[in-house]
């Protein structure tokens, strides 16, 4: 075999599209890689559902038997038991003041929730998102900027 070529599993067929998580993954990348295709899922948490769900993270997802597909859905169901608080995306709960770690659509749906009761609140961030500021303290005079005002202006006599 010449250098560098890989062998090829025994599988016949490859799944070119697993779907985990309401999510379609790429069957061709490796385990822990097409984990983080799901939203809510970086690597070192695609690392920690590959273990929990004893899973090689460098095999083929493609190549993956049901059983081991059904392990990782398993796996990601629970995600909030197998890992500590800390590694939570989503920390104290302002409504149920609970940890969670949030997947998928859950992520896009909190933020705009989230966003939309800053702006009810009239809290100072709210107020920016709403004025499409910058938000977090960053500085503005000479960034950030759109539109005509970008670029040097000189003063009319």
């Amino acid at each position: 075999m010449p250098k560098g070529d890989k062998e090829q599993p025994e599988h016949d067929e490859i799944k070119y599209i697993v779907r985990i998580a309401q999510t379609d993954l790429d069957g061709k990348k490796a385990v822990q890689y097409a984990l983080t295709g799901l939203k809510g899922v970086g690597i070192r948490t695609a690392r920690i559902l590959t273990q929990s769900a004893n899973v090689n993270p460098t095999d083929t997802m493609g190549y993956l038997d049901d059983e081991q597909i059904e392990r990782l859905r398993d796996s990601v169901a629970s995600f909030d038991q197998h890992i500590p608080a800390w590694m939570f995306n989503y920390r104290k709960s302002p409504v149920t003041g609970e940890n969670q770690h949030l997947l998928g659509s859950q992520v896009d749906i909190t933020l705009r929730e989230d966003l939309n009761r800053m702006k009810k609140t009239r809290s100072y961030a709210g107020i920016r998102h709403e004025r499409g500021h910058k938000v977090r303290g960053q500085r503005t005079k000479s960034t950030g900027r759109r539109g005509a005002t970008v670029g040097v202006q000189r003063k009319k006599r």
